[in-house]
């Protein structure tokens, strides 16, 4: 006789993500207040307390004094011997928002993840990526654990909360200054040293650097790099334009600059889109390239290789970063915990007519 699939409670679904918690290494000794429960399986409080009692009768928990409830030594460690196999990428912007390149290294990851058994579950949550992500955070990673958790572009707040709460992450991007955490990012500081060395060697004495207000920890690294060289070079002057990431805020910001005495004549910008609005706008004013100014984009796009004049840029090996993301992902799974390193990779100057 052929037994016929049984209806799974909503009890026995709660008390199934208790144990997922207790897998994933979350509450080692106590387990949270009911009420915070209720919040992080997103049920009812005596849907809780029926799960917590199925598993007071399994030897997972036990009652101590008034309705504490600790986690049992010999069932956590059984419990917690069987990790998820998910992956889970946190991301600050749904998938259409977000970058051709981003979107080909995590299609490549997650392929690359498939072949070895892992499934992947995309989060997009821009709450996580602010200067407070504790309470986004928690209703991501507290309510669904996952063997590891890879930020692609996190800030050192949320870097900070992973640290806190013991839960693996990989920053692919540059981790805050002290945060102890894996992560696989460019390595923009050398490339902005190159990029300064470029403008300077081609007589250029009044720079511009173009980036967002909202910086990550790359581009704060990037920052740190050009002024590394600019302080060999005393008579260099460097303007930094921030713009709040739109194609008209950064277009007044340009026309503020070029109307001053003093008008940059080297740019350097981040992200690819951002170096190609500096590029249409000066000659939209007028301003030829090379001859007149020079622009030099950090990052690429595939569509750079298609602006005329040529944007000389810097392009990173997708495959090859994407195989470093990878690696790092497996051993994290695997192991539950990896030295704090950080693995950059130099790209390669692709030189344009922008320059």
């Amino acid at each position: 006789m052929v037994a016929l699939p049984r209806r799974v409670s909503l009890v026995s679904q709660a008390a199934e993500s208790i144990r997922a918690h207790l897998r994933a290494g979350h509450w080692a000794q106590r387990l949270p207040a009911e009420r915070r429960l209720c919040e992080i399986l997103q049920v009812s409080r005596p849907t809780v307390r029926l799960a917590l009692g199925q598993l007071e009768r399994e030897g997972v928990i036990r009652l101590v004094g008034r309705a504490r409830r600790r986690v049992g030594a010999d069932r956590a460690r059984a419990i917690r011997g069987s990790r998820s196999r998910s992956i889970a990428m946190l991301v600050p912007s749904p998938l259409q928002a977000m970058h051709p390149t981003a979107l080909f290294m995590m299609d490549t990851l997650r392929d690359r993840l498939a072949d070895a058994g892992r499934a992947v579950r995309l989060h997009a949550s821009p709450a996580a990526f602010s200067a407070k992500p504790a309470r986004a955070l928690e209703m991501l990673a507290g309510g669904d654990p996952m063997a590891v958790w890879v930020a692609w572009g996190s800030k050192e707040p949320m870097q900070r909360w992973f640290l806190r709460r013991r839960v693996p992450l990989l920053v692919v991007g540059s981790c805050g200054p002290g945060v102890p955490l894996p992560s696989v990012d460019v390595d923009f500081r050398a490339t902005c040293r190159h990029a300064g060395e470029i403008l300077v060697r081609k007589g250029h004495r009044r720079l511009a650097l173009v980036m967002q207000q909202d910086a990550y920890d790359g581009d704060v690294e990037s920052e740190r790099g050009l002024r590394e060289v600019l302080a060999r070079h005393p008579g260099v002057h460097l303007r930094v334009v921030r713009h709040d990431g739109t194609a008209a805020h950064l277009c007044s910001l340009l026309d503020a600059a070029l109307r001053r005495a003093d008008r940059p004549t080297g740019y350097l910008v981040f992200r690819a889109a951002h170096a190609l609005t500096v590029v249409m706008h000066l000659m939209r004013r007028g301003v030829r390239l090379p001859q007149d100014a020079a622009v030099l984009s950090r990052d690429e796009e595939a569509y750079l290789r298609h602006a005329s004049p040529a944007v000389s840029r810097y392009s990173i090996d997708l495959d090859q970063f994407s195989r470093k993301v990878c690696s790092a992902v497996r051993e994290l799974a695997e192991t539950g915990a990896l030295p704090a390193r950080a693995v950059r990779l130099m790209p390669e100057f692709i030189a344009g007519e922008t320059v």
